[in-house]
């Protein structure tokens, strides 16, 4: 049974609170076509490929016509200079990959990794609606994975909020759940056989259980598509407290972590930063668009900012592909 509100906020979330989201989210645009300050613009520009085009006929050049569009074969054949028209595209498929696996159940401050990715989820799931596109989702945990096929109807969104909702309810402590780090690959594959080209692929998720296999699956998306990571992260796995202790909890029970000792807290940290490079590679290896997503802040606010809805900033780069990494800390 789905919790139409969430048990416990920041912990868990509920089918009504990413309901709301769908006017939260109004200036958010994962979409191409970005203000110019935005991290999709400069470098990345080239890569969005926005709206494909259909054949619609040959007809004969006229004054004004693009050069590029003439078919040289049928102008040879017929003597006359005839062009290639085409049609824009009326939609456009987007593929959400959404995280709600067990590594994904981490907060220290306002809400779970799985909550911000929820939270992601469906605010990009309303403005691919919104702007008349196809919508589809790949929702995993570590032992399951939903796939809702891409269509452009507001029973398509709910449909997709709603099996995010049930993962992410099921999490817990002491409820049996075993870390499965390569339901990320197996969700990665669902996705290339769903999006063979021109989609919009967003991957929402702390990229537990990234290898060479994911990259090489990102790229072969990114080479016929556009992909964006969301990187879903949380300040306390990067910089542990000097306490002895740490207390952690899923709203019902809770445990006591040791991470005073000094080899206990390199491990996380060290573990911690390599898995974040290796996902900020694919914007210098591939070219992909790393963002940057906190579960410390909240989560429409991000998007705005890493979106392009803030004011410029002025810095190297244009793209911002480095201040996304800066804001990780």
């Amino acid at each position: 049974m789905i919790e139409t509100s969430a048990k416990t906020p920041g912990v868990y979330v509920g089918l009504d609170d990413l309901i709301a989201l769908e006017y939260r989210g109004s200036k958010v645009s994962f979409l191409p076509r970005q203000p110019v300050h935005s991290l999709l613009s400069g470098r990345f520009a080239s890569r969005m490929r926005g709206r494909g085009l259909n054949f619609e006929e040959i007809r004969d050049y006229r004054p004004g016509d693009d050069v590029r569009s003439i078919d040289w074969k049928v102008t040879a054949r017929l003597q006359k200079p005839h062009i290639r028209v085409f049609n824009e595209e009326r939609d456009r498929q987007a593929v959400l990959l959404v995280d709600q696996r067990l590594s994904m159940f981490f907060g220290s401050r306002l809400a779970m990794k799985s909550v911000t990715a929820a939270q992601a989820a469906a605010i990009g799931a309303w403005r691919v609606l919104g702007v008349g596109d196809r919508v589809g989702a790949i929702v995993f945990n570590d032992r399951d994975l939903v796939e809702v096929r891409a269509r452009r109807s507001r029973a398509n969104v709910l449909q997709i909020l709603s099996a995010i909702v049930l993962q992410n309810q099921a999490l817990g402590v002491g409820r049996g759940l075993v870390s499965a780090p390569a339901m990320l690959n197996r969700a990665l594959e669902h996705a290339q056989r769903r999006a063979l080209h021109d989609a919009l692929v967003i991957v929402i998720s702390d990229f537990d259980g990234a290898d060479d296999a994911t990259r090489k699956m990102i790229g072969a998306m990114a080479q016929h598509n556009d992909v964006v990571a969301l990187l879903v992260h949380d300040p306390l796995q990067s910089d542990l407290p000097p306490s002895a202790r740490m207390t952690v909890t899923d709203g019902e029970l809770q445990i006591r972590l040791e991470v005073g000792r000094d080899s206990v807290r390199k491990s996380i940290s060290e573990a911690t930063e390599e898995r974040l490079k290796g996902v900020f590679a694919l914007t210098h290896e591939l070219g992909i668009p790393v963002l940057p997503l906190s579960a410390a802040e909240e989560t429409p606010a991000q998007l705005r900012r890493l979106l392009g809805a803030m004011p410029a900033r002025h810095g190297r780069g244009g793209g911002g592909g480095h201040s996304a990494e800066a804001t990780l800390g």
